[in-house]
């Protein structure tokens, strides 16, 4: 698994990548009571806005951290969007991306990384 200073992480089976809000992020943003997930066939480039979650504090883009093809959507957050909250780095994930570029998921942060990213903020 690899993270972004935006608190999304991804994690890496073949050439598809599946994304996600970090626990941190789900932890800053509260109770999560909406999500919209990308489009499938949407092509997104790496640090553009891709989904949104919505909680009772705020809304906030999701920015993908790789580019490539959006092949799959995680629908139940339609219908369970406390998902997010409960299992942020797991069951909670947004969107599968096959990835243009390999090199762009080793350029991101490993979980070492991001803990000290975290530590210094």
């Amino acid at each position: 698994m690899r993270f972004t200073k935006d608190h999304e992480w991804v994690a890496l089976e073949g050439d598809v990548a599946t994304i996600g809000i970090t626990a941190h992020a789900a932890e800053q943003l509260g109770d999560v009571v909406f999500v919209e997930t990308p489009e499938i066939g949407r092509t997104v480039s790496a640090g553009e806005a891709f989904a949104v979650v919505e909680s009772v504090k705020a809304a906030s883009d999701v920015y993908a951290p790789i580019s490539g093809e959006v092949v799959d959507a995680n629908g139940a957050l339609a219908e369970a969007p406390e998902t997010v909250n409960a299992e942020p780095e797991a069951a909670g994930w947004f969107a599968k991306v096959k990835i243009a570029d390999p090199a762009q998921y080793e350029a991101l942060m490993d979980r070492a990384q991001y803990d000290a990213f975290l530590a210094n903020q």
